[in-house]
């Protein structure tokens, strides 16, 4: 519980009370290497709080290609908010990377909260608006960028996980072939 409070708190102060309610409406689950938590046609069912690992959020092309559109590791939050708000099934994934511990919050628990600590719905506002700049910002990039400046970003973003995740990861992320990612790796290099 303690990284879950520890995060709301980074946004605003919550009192004893506000922590004790929070704890009754969460759920604590460990999750294995590789483990789908959401898959395509299930309907999204909790936000997800990453505790300790590392998640990412793809889907699967016609052809059959995987497309990572997020990824999440510690103190981060992760969900198909779509499917999640408007109850329909996802068109997308969520897969554990590394064995992981979460922090769950279903829909009823979650409106629960938002309306008996308001204080919860300014901070999951402020999460979603991050979360939505991000999404922003990659979209701009990816029609108004090189590949190499995406792979820059991407390190910005997530440089924290840049040791974590397999090439194949970062390329689908980026958009382009491993092979294509392992040449923008030496000519970066190569120039610094």
């Amino acid at each position: 519980m303690h990284p879950l409070i520890d995060h709301f708190q980074g946004y605003l102060l919550l009192d004893k009370e506000e922590i004790e309610i929070i704890s009754q409406r969460v759920s604590f689950c460990k999750i294995k290497r590789r483990q789908i938590i959401l898959q395509e046609g299930q309907v999204c069912k909790h936000y997800t709080f990453v505790v300790k690992g590392c998640f990412r959020m793809y889907g699967i092309d016609d052809k059959g290609y995987e497309h990572n559109i997020q990824f999440a590791a510690e103190n981060d939050w992760i969900a198909d908010i779509d499917s999640f708000h408007s109850g329909k099934p996802s068109k997308l994934y969520i897969q554990a990377i590394e064995p992981a511990e979460v922090i769950q919050l279903d829909s009823p628990n979650l409106y629960f909260l938002y309306e008996n600590i308001p204080k919860l719905n300014r901070i999951f506002k402020v999460i979603a608006e991050n979360k939505f700049i991000e999404l922003q910002n990659r979209v701009l990039q990816t029609f108004s960028s090189t590949a190499e400046t995406r792979y820059l970003s991407f390190l910005e973003q997530y440089r924290h996980l840049t040791n974590r995740l397999p090439n194949t990861q970062i390329a689908s992320y980026l958009g382009i072939t491993p092979e294509f990612l392992s040449k923008i790796r030496k000519d970066l290099c190569k120039n610094h």
